[in-house]
């Protein structure tokens, strides 16, 4: 079996509704995505011949997702007051929200959902919140 990875970050605020602690605050983190891909054969067209796939393909569908996200607020849907969500739009300010509660695991989980619909065989995605904090999602 081959493995590939490749890595790329994004910066983005966000809160957890709900929470007992610190992370119920609007907070922001530079996060860390780690993707691994696999394959048990090797391409055997010219272009791509001896490679799982292009590198440059792999590090461009990740960075897709992860600039999508940079630099924006992500909220769950429901965690904000339609009248909240009116005025930071109104402001200009990039949000996203999303169906799920915005945690490393969750996040984890959505990119490798993401990345297998895209056609990869995705084996693990590690999203690391802090330096020190990762989850992962793996099938």
């Amino acid at each position: 079996m081959y493995y590939l990875k490749t890595e790329q970050s994004f910066d983005a605020a966000h809160f957890l509704k709900g929470y007992a602690g610190k992370c119920h605050n609007l907070h922001g983190h530079r996060w860390r995505v780690i993707v691994e891909i696999r394959s048990d054969k090797l391409r055997t067209d010219a272009q791509c011949r001896s490679m799982v796939v292009d590198f440059s393909d792999l590090k461009k569908s990740l960075k897709d997702i992860c600039d999508f996200y940079d630099h924006s607020l992500i909220y769950e849907t429901g965690s904000l007051k339609e009248t909240t969500v009116a005025a930071l739009k109104e402001e200009d300010f990039c949000l996203h929200e999303v169906p799920f509660r915005p945690t490393a695991e969750e996040f984890s989980r959505h990119i490798y959902e993401t990345m297998q619909q895209q056609g990869y065989d995705v084996s693990r995605v590690d999203v690391y919140e802090t330096p020190n904090n990762c989850a992962s999602y793996g099938g």
